[in-house]
């Protein structure tokens, strides 16, 4: 009778074929380690797991390719052990923030605030974006911050220090919040520029405000829509403003003559 090896258990797919699934128990939680192939394997896994958790001095820089257990589970494993809180995602937690591992060379930073959000969501990566499923949707993360998907970093909006990875609520800095509305700096100050795309960019006009410029956009469309653009524009949300406030400033506004006379046979 082949001896049973700690943490390694024996199952069996639909197809006959038969794997091993490795666990451990540590503080109380029951924590699967995956699943292999061969009972060595697991069994290595479950071993590789126990060094982690006893020694203190095994951390993420003594990760390597040649081992056993993926390097998310490194992390999972190295965070409860450090600070007690079993997370089943990739996060290590610091002081006031924590890091998100998408791999030993890329780490998210967030704010402790996003910890729940995270801690039940796998980070994906397409480009330079990064997503989460979120109910059989990808939703680009960056979407949490005011960062909109058409921005572009450095005219829209910026990472303070310049770590386009760092994702703490401090580390973002917001330029242009609204559809259709860019922000102009010139010797005589700071202007909002509005453009809306048709069949190419029109410019509605210039603002003082970032207010003013996206309530143009939302006239420029109404506009627009009146001259029988079909086209499925979507309007800026002004939540702060009365609708008073709204009207008022809506009906002062000057627009470009290019979108009081467009025609859609332009």
């Amino acid at each position: 009778m082949e001896k049973k090896l700690p943490g390694v258990f024996p199952a069996t797919k639909k197809n006959g074929t038969v794997y091993y699934r490795s666990s451990i128990t540590y503080k109380q939680k029951h924590i699967s380690l995956g699943s292999y192939d061969t009972p060595s394997k697991a069994f290595g896994a479950y071993l590789e797991a126990s060094s982690i958790i006893e020694k203190k001095s095994l951390s993420l820089n003594d990760y390597s390719i040649h081992r056993v257990l993926p390097f998310g589970k490194w992390v999972t494993l190295i965070n409860f052990r450090d600070n007690n809180i079993y997370i089943a995602t990739p996060i290590y937690l610091r002081q006031n923030y924590f890091e998100y591992f998408l791999s030993p060379e890329q780490v998210l930073k967030f704010d402790i605030d996003d910890l729940f959000y995270y801690s039940s969501r796998k980070i994906m990566q397409r480009g330079r974006h990064f997503f989460v499923a979120d109910y059989g949707m990808q939703v680009n993360i960056a979407n949490r911050y005011g960062i909109k998907n058409y921005a572009v970093q450095g005219r829209d909006y910026r990472f303070v220090n310049g770590d386009p990875c760092d994702f703490r609520y401090e580390n973002i800095e917001i330029f242009n919040k609204y559809h259709g509305v860019i922000r102009k700096e010139s010797k005589k100050g700071v202007k909002y520029v509005t453009k809306i795309h048709i069949n190419g960019n029109y410019t509605v006009g210039t603002y003082v405000t970032d207010t003013e410029a996206a309530i143009a956009y939302n006239k420029a469309i109404d506009i627009l829509k009146k001259a029988g653009v079909t086209k499925n524009f979507v309007p800026n949300y002004l939540e702060d403003l009365s609708p008073s406030v709204y009207a008022d400033i809506y009906s002062k506004l000057h627009i470009s003559s290019k979108i009081l006379n467009y025609t859609v046979s332009d």
